[in-house]
């Protein structure tokens, strides 16, 4: 078995794949194209967000891959600004009327605070009526599996308080240098399943001297490290890309990283995004 077959079980007995294609960046216009490339390559999960601008080339890329789309996990975000029931309602719907899919299986609130505010003021209130919206839906059957993003455990707290379908899924930036460690554990003991996205800090990885050479020592490239890595923690990984070879090769990560090695990567600190420093999830607030 590959890891593109390899699944986690959600606490509501839905599988995702443990390792998907996570869309940030790639334009609508390429983005079908791309996720028919991943699943020729033999991904099954596919990420994107009202953020991405990309739902509807996401969408057109599963409606005409080669596989039914049964055989797809398919995830969206309801965009960060949204903090109303009404306004969650509406914007589930967009989303799929936008992808032109009958389901997604997997949508999440993207951050609990708009982007403009991240980290900033209270939205308690706001995230429990968006949270309402995704749960009415997800009885209704139009979302098979409902999360969140980006929150801390303060925020889940939050909607634990009132909720009456517990957070599946809890996507964070989670990497080689910069892994919220406590904020997993916590996750795994409410029975939340953790997504990593950005498992390689957005390519800054990439000119870490201590894992290169621990990536040469094994004979792998440092992406496929840095996802071995997220895996092993037990987390779904999320690396993006359009290029069909490194889809081919960040998929090839059936190795295992050594205990020592696990420890030594978990150790490290590596929080310089560089030219991407300033958005929200970076800025290190």
């Amino acid at each position: 078995m590959t890891t593109l077959s390899e699944t986690y079980a959600l606490s509501n007995d839905v599988s995702v794949p443990k390792l998907g294609l996570g869309t940030w960046f790639i334009d609508d216009d390429q983005a079908a194209q791309a996720v028919r490339d991943a699943v020729r390559l033999g991904y099954r999960n596919i990420d994107t967000a009202q953020a991405y601008l990309n739902e509807r080339g996401v969408g057109e890329g599963v409606r005409t891959a080669d596989v039914p789309r049964s055989e797809l996990f398919v995830s969206t975000k309801l965009a960060a600004e949204i903090k109303d029931y009404d306004q969650a309602v509406a914007a589930i719907d967009r989303s799929l009327a936008t992808t032109g899919l009958e389901h997604v299986d997997l949508m999440l609130i993207h951050s609990p605070q708009p982007w403009d505010d991240f980290r900033g003021g209270d939205y308690a209130e706001g995230n429990r009526q968006a949270w309402r919206a995704l749960e009415d839906a997800h009885k209704a059957g139009r979302i098979r599996s409902i999360g969140v993003s980006n929150f801390l455990r303060a925020d889940l707290e939050n909607l634990l308080s009132s909720c009456t379908v517990v957070p599946h899924v809890n996507q964070l930036l989670a990497h080689v240098g910069n892994t919220p460690f406590e904020l997993i554990a916590y996750c795994e003991a409410e029975g939340i399943l953790v997504e990593a996205y950005s498992p390689i800090a957005h390519g800054e990885m990439l000119k870490n001297a201590e894992v290169q050479t621990m990536a040469e020592r094994y004979g792998v490239s440092v992406p496929q490290l840095c996802i071995r890595y997220t895996l092993q923690l037990g987390t779904v990984s999320l690396p993006k890309t359009a290029n069909p070879e490194h889809m081919r090769s960040n998929a090839q990560v059936d190795f295992e990283i050594s205990d020592e090695d696990m420890a030594a990567l978990r150790s490290l600190r590596a929080q310089d995004y560089g030219e991407y420093s300033d958005f929200p999830v970076y800025s290190g607030k």
